[in-house]
Formats: C-alpha cells, sequence, structure tokens
C-alpha cells in the first residue's frame, strides 16, 4: 500500500512538472525553435549521463533506429508548435489545444493499430466538439490563431505516442527517449541556421538559463524518470487518468503564476471544464468495459 501510494505521488509531481513546461515556455524570452532547441540538448546530454555513454546503442537495429529518428522529429515539431502556440497567445490556451490529445488518439489510435471503435469513443467527441466551440467564440486574432496551433500540436503528440506504442515494447524506455530527443536536436540543429540570421538570438539571458535548466532537467528528465518509475506499480488506466491532468494543473498554474484568466472570460473556462469532463469520462466508461 505504501509502495502504491508513493508510485501516485511521484506521478502526480511528474504531470505537475509537465504542467509546468507551458508556463517555463511563456517566461522564456527566447523564440520556439531556439527554446526547443535548448531543451533537446539540455536533456539529450543529462539522459546520456544516466546512460553512461553510447554503448546501448547497440540494443537497435538500424530500421528501429530510422524509426524511432523519425519520431523524434514527430517530438521535434510537436514543441515547436507547442511553444509557438504559447507565443502567439498564451499558456492556457496552448494546454487547451493539448487536452484534445486523449479526444484525438481515440479517434486515431484504432485507424492506425487497425482496432475496433467504440461508442464511449464516438461520445467523447460529441461532448469535446461543443466545449470547444465555447474556446473558440471567446477567442480572437492571435489568440485564435495559437489555438489552431496548439490542435496542430496536439495531433503530432497523438502520433508519436500511438508510434510509439506500437514499437515501444522491447526497448528500455530511457534509450529509446534519448534516441528520439537526440534526434530532435540533430534536427532542430539543421534548422537553426536557416532560421538565426543573428547568433546573438540564440544565446539565452540569465533568467532564460535558470528556467531552460528547470525545463530540460526539472520538467522533462526528472519527469520523465518519475513517470516511468511510478508505473512499476501502477496500472495503465490509473496512470492515464493522472496523466490527463496534465493541462489542468497546467492551466491552474497560469492562472496562479501569469493571471492569464484575466485574458480569458468564464466561456473560455466551461469549454475548457467540457474537455476535461468529457475525457475523464471517457477513460471511465473504458475502464468499466474492461
Amino acid at each position: 500500500m505504501r509502495t502504491t501510494r508513493r508510485a501516485y505521488l511521484e506521478l502526480h509531481l511528474a504531470v505537475l512538472l509537465f504542467g509546468f513546461t507551458a508556463i517555463l515556455g511563456d517566461l522564456i524570452s527566447l523564440s520556439a525553435l531556439h527554446l526547443v532547441w535548448w531543451r533537446v540538448l539540455i536533456t539529450s546530454l543529462s539522459l546520456l549521463l544516466l546512460l553512461r555513454g553510447w554503448r546501448f546503442i547497440k540494443h537497435f537495429n538500424p530500421l528501429e533506429r530510422r524509426r524511432f529518428a523519425g519520431i523524434g522529429i514527430l517530438v521535434a515539431l510537436h514543441w515547436l508548435t507547442f511553444y509557438g502556440a504559447i507565443k502567439l497567445s498564451n499558456a492556457s490556451v496552448a494546454l487547451v489545444g493539448l487536452a484534445t490529445t486523449a479526444f484525438m488518439t481515440a479517434l486515431l489510435e484504432p485507424l492506425l493499430l487497425r482496432s475496433p471503435f467504440s461508442r464511449s469513443e464516438l461520445l467523447l467527441g460529441v461532448v469535446v466538439i461543443p466545449g470547444m466551440a465555447l474556446i473558440v467564440s471567446d477567442l480572437q486574432g492571435q489568440m485564435l490563431l495559437g489555438l489552431g496551433i496548439a490542435l496542430l500540436s496536439a495531433l503530432l503528440a497523438t502520433l508519436f505516442s500511438i508510434l510509439n506504442k506500437k514499437w515501444i515494447a522491447r526497448h528500455n524506455p530511457i534509450e529509446l527517449t534519448f534516441l528520439e530527443l537526440g534526434s530532435a536536436c540533430l534536427f532542430l540543429s539543421l534548422l537553426l541556421p536557416f532560421y538565426t540570421q543573428d547568433p546573438t538570438t540564440l544565446l539565452p539571458k540569465f533568467w532564460d538559463w535558470i528556467y531552460l535548466l528547470v525545463l530540460a532537467l526539472l520538467c522533462t528528465t526528472l519527469a520523465y524518470v518519475l513517470a516511468l518509475r511510478s508505473l512499476r506499480e501502477l496500472s495503465a488506466f490509473a496512470s492515464n487518468l493522472t496523466i490527463n491532468l496534465e493541462p489542468v494543473y497546467g492551466i491552474l498554474l497560469a492562472m496562479w503564476i501569469l493571471n492569464e484568466q484575466r485574458e480569458l472570460s468564464g466561456s473560455f473556462y466551461f469549454g475548457v471544464a467540457l474537455i476535461v469532463g468529457a475525457v475523464f469520462a471517457h477513460a471511465l466508461q473504458k475502464k468499466r468495459g474492461s
């Protein structure tokens, strides 16, 4: 019992740290591309230290290396669009887009993995649509564009999650994460010369360094290790239900730290409640049906 309670605490801490990434994205003054490049670089180096070198690479055959490198590029594009949405709008709007990942997974996973659809997944879509309509009615200009990019980010997150689920089974998750994030870092490094006209814009300011280290070491590396460790003790249902709290934690943190409730109306938060409620109801329905 004590081990299970500790696992729940570790997973909630991990999800809280994941939710804090949106706040840091708003606070860091770098562009989305430079921010994500630093994040994957610092995280990859920290994972390399945990793995104590490159020897693990022999655990992947050439086809697997190409597959996971491709997923790493999807991760890079997901983070680029997520932080791009934050820069255009705010953290709360970007997190609402991310909250639709469960809905997109429910629709796309049966198509990609050739499994049957369920009525509960279609019902989830019926509830998510009016929730999103309420949110859209409250936004305009850059806020609305930010939501559109956040939805694209959620689609990319859905795709790499489904592909990881399909191919991850026989590999060490930390080794796999390094391969994906290392590939993401290489991909973004190739983009940097085309995007960065002034090299000084790549260099973080003092507080940016602090926020980047927290983002990479605490909100990525530590959060990931805590989440992995907790999954050894918790059921898939319990872990997925807890992970769905990420946008909730993130939006509450945005209200507390960034005072974003001043920019958004009650209809926005009512729409958020509908979407989050639908996600949890869907998870409970799947649990009863299993």
